[in-house]
């Protein structure tokens, strides 16, 4: 099992400029446990796709201080977890937004594959509607120990 080691929150605006800041700052919260270049770079794709899904449809690019995203991070012995959390117009169909490629806008500039990335970068992924509004993004990202075997510490 797993141990608990630290712990992490903030909020930001649902500003696509924060996108960036928000990927930096969960990489650099995890990098106590030594992750790889892949590890760290699988990680602040996963999160700069479920951030831009915040401000793009939760809050349908308003793009105002009053629109807010959490997020918040686990750190255990051997993976994160990090949830982000957006109080916008929830999604009515969560399975159906999974599918890669489907959009809530088709015609529009959006591929439809920001779930599909999230699954492809991270070891597990749940996404959820708040009752009240909102949706969270749960994924966990399990760290390799193959490192330390190769550097013979």
């Amino acid at each position: 099992m797993s141990e608990l080691i630290n712990t992490m929150s903030m909020q930001i605006p649902a500003k696509s400029e924060n996108e960036s800041f928000a990927r930096a700052v969960v990489a650099a919260f995890c990098v106590g446990l030594n992750p790889t270049i892949d590890e760290i770079s699988d990680i602040k794709t996963a999160v700069s796709e479920a951030v831009t899904n915040c401000v793009v449809h939760a809050y349908q690019k308003r793009q105002s201080n009053q629109d807010i995203i959490t997020i918040e991070c686990k750190l255990f012995t051997d993976m994160l977890e990090v949830s982000i959390r957006d109080y916008g117009i929830g999604i009515s169909d969560i399975k159906k937004a999974m599918e890669p490629f489907y959009t809530s806008e088709p015609g529009g500039e959006r591929s439809g594959m920001g779930f599909t990335v999230m699954q492809s970068f991270m070891d597990s992924i749940s996404v959820n509607n708040q009752s009240g509004g909102g949706t969270v993004v749960t994924m966990q990202k399990v760290f390799t120990k193959e490192k330390e075997q190769v550097s013979g510490e």
